[in-house]
């Protein structure tokens, strides 16, 4: 079976996508699949190496201008031959982190094409990616979530006590996130955010462990806790390896675990997620349990969660491409 795994694209998570897709595509590699790795934005098919294919996440987000003008490929966000390939290919293997990749866009048109591709559908995929739409939903359902605000000019208040986390709404991997402890900080950390994406959150942060749950085929993953060495888990220590304890399964009592997987679960079905995501969480310091925000592709980077969790479960890193790549077909 043929297939196009798809990655980079004009986001912020490039570097991210180009990571994920480098491993996954060793993995189907292993599997027997017949493999090529495409950039979304430049159609360029990556080649790998006599060890395989390979790339590294630099410390900071990508210049994506400087991307744009390097490539010559202007403000079209899918490139002719990324499309080409995945129309010949039997199955596209999406990579994608942010932007097109993970708000339903492309999705979309991959269903008007006929394309076969892996993960959630353009509904479930846009109801995630909105932040603001997502925790309005599960805030419906009787899920916790941490009390957030939409907001507007970097003059005005945020109308909310401090520490706040200021975030751009439809952003993944931490980029434009800040955490604020007054309204001395408030202005740059709107500013910031606003680098990314116009719809700005201010979410108020809650103390207490950080934890994520993935979701494959139905059924919940062990829970991983995440101990950033420093400061918060931002995109530096997320991506570099070293800088980030991660302990899975995580170290909770058996209730709080279960009921955290019971939560994933649930936010899964209500954000209408396909065969695999990952849900984040704080344990709050009153015992609350927070969701955070769902994932409808999860990093598979070296350092990425979703792969450690299933590990855990006793599914390799090969076994969860092989699982993801067939359920996409069934």
């Amino acid at each position: 079976m043929k297939i196009a795994v798809v990655a980079g694209g004009l986001s912020p998570e490039r570097d991210v996508s180009l990571s994920s897709g480098a491993k996954i595509a060793n993995a189907l590699a292993q599997a027997g699949y017949e493999v090529c790795l495409v950039d979304l934005y430049t159609g360029v098919e990556i080649q790998k190496s006599e060890t395989g294919y390979s790339y590294i996440v630099p410390p900071c987000e990508p210049d994506l201008e400087k991307i744009k003008r390097d490539s010559g490929g202007g403000n079209s966000l899918i490139a002719k031959n990324a499309m080409e390939l995945c129309q010949k290919a039997d199955l596209a293997f999406l990579a994608l982190h942010g932007d097109i990749g993970e708000n339903g866009k492309l999705q979309a048109v991959f269903d008007s094409f006929g394309i076969l591709y892996t993960g959630t559908k353009y509904e479930g995929s846009l109801l995630a990616m909105d932040k603001d739409l997502a925790k309005t939903l599960m805030a419906h359902s009787q899920i916790l979530t941490p009390d957030w605000k939409m907001i507007g000019k970097e003059s005005e208040s945020p109308g909310m006590e401090f520490p706040l986390v200021i975030k751009p709404c439809g952003c993944g991997s931490s980029v434009g996130v800040s955490i604020v402890q007054n309204i001395g900080e408030y202005a740059a950390a709107v500013g910031y955010a606003k680098k990314y994406e116009k719809r700005i959150m201010a979410e108020k942060m809650i103390a207490g462990r950080e934890f994520s749950v993935g979701i494959l085929d139905g059924a919940a993953l062990p829970a991983i806790e995440i101990i950033p060495n420093e400061d918060f888990y931002d995109y530096r220590h997320k991506y570099q390896p070293g800088i980030t304890k991660e302990i899975c399964p995580a170290d909770l009592d058996g209730g709080i675990a279960e009921e955290m997987q019971e939560r994933a679960l649930r936010v899964h079905k209500i954000l209408r997620l396909g065969s695999y995501s990952r849900i984040d969480f704080i344990l709050g310091e009153d015992g609350g349990i927070y969701c955070l925000e769902a994932n409808t592709l999860p990093g598979m980077t070296p350092t990425s969660l979703l792969p450690q969790e299933a590990a855990a479960a006793g599914i390799s890193y090969v076994a969860l491409c092989d699982k993801i790549a067939k359920m996409a077909l069934m």
